[in-house]
């Protein structure tokens, strides 16, 4: 099972990742959480994007589309769901190379769609652990004790790239140079749409029955 799943940040991708893996036993590749790791561990790669991530600004594809190739090619022969790549045309094309060389192909390209003005009432709630990464929104999904994480009880922050501000440059930026990517699946097939502001349930529901034709086929 491969699938690559779209959408604007905050529409969800990280929730349907977790169903999908749950459900097939997939890798979650994201490429946020990927960054995020080698930020923290002052890797070369994360001192190059850190200064890209903390404005809401796309990594270079150079950096980003190395980084992936090599996750991919650390995935376990479940399969992998790739989470915030790739972002642009280019990545989108480079990544089918990179593949195509290798014999896979892509069983579904998942787009989630969602009004902006949702978005950011999400993302500004979002709260996130800096020790275990587990994300909480301050009215949809608290932590039983507030500001507290439910696992390791550390302090909740808002990351960076969750500030309102930023939000709405990370959502323009989508707009601009991610969208593009899927008119590029819309025209290779196997392109699906979910509407993203139904419940989670639905959400999960609609994208498993989805991917149930790829693997069955």
């Amino acid at each position: 099972m491969r699938v690559v799943l779209l959408g604007a940040p905050g529409a969800g991708k990280g929730t349907v990742c977790k169903s999908i893996v749950d459900e097939y036993g997939v890798d979650h590749l994201s490429s946020g959480d990927i960054l995020r790791k080698e930020r923290a561990e002052n890797s070369e790669l994360g001192q190059q994007a850190q200064n890209y991530m903390d404005s809401g600004q796309l990594v270079p594809d150079d950096l980003i589309v190395a980084m992936m190739a090599g996750a991919i090619s650390k995935a376990s022969e479940a399969g992998f769901v790739l989470d915030g790549f790739p972002r642009t045309v280019n990545q989108a094309e480079k990544l089918d190379e990179t593949l195509n060389a290798n014999g896979i192909e892509i069983d579904a390209v998942v787009c989630l769609v969602i009004e902006d003005e949702v978005i950011l009432e999400r993302m500004a709630g979002r709260r996130s652990c800096p020790q275990c990464g587990a994300v909480y929104h301050v009215t949809n999904l608290p932590p039983k004790v507030e500001g507290k994480c439910d696992n390791d009880g550390a302090e909740l922050i808002q990351r960076p790239d969750d500030n309102p501000e930023v939000v709405k440059q990370r959502l323009v930026t989508y707009h601009e140079q991610t969208k593009p990517v899927v008119g590029y699946y819309k025209s290779h097939g196997r392109f699906y749409e979910i509407e993203s502001d139904q419940g989670p349930d639905n959400v999960r529901a609609a994208v498993l029955s989805i991917l149930e034709e790829p693997v069955n086929k």
